[in-house]
């Protein structure tokens, strides 16, 4: 998809975080912004070890989604988890 491309990299540009702050609020809704925070908080619940049934309680949210964000955490080239153990060093 072009339009997705095209926004990876307008992203990858960004350079502040006051900057990217501020695309954000431009173009995500407060809806938006709550999920793709949610969905980071569960990857780092995984990644720290945290029960599946336990981020599903704390969070709201449903096992299946869990799920996924385990199965992309497992594999040996994930993005999240190498950012995610950076992040915690």
């Amino acid at each position: 998809m072009q339009d997705l491309s095209e926004l990876t990299k307008i992203i990858t540009e960004i350079s502040s975080e006051e900057e990217m702050n501020k695309f954000f609020e431009e173009i995500f809704t407060t809806k938006e912004k709550y999920d793709l925070a949610l969905r980071w908080r569960l990857m780092k619940d995984l990644y720290n070890s945290v029960p599946q049934r336990e981020i599903a309680h704390n969070l709201g949210i449903s096992l299946c989604k869990i799920t996924r964000g385990s199965k992309i955490l497992k594999q040996e080239e994930s993005i999240c988890r190498n950012i995610i153990s950076q992040l915690q060093n």
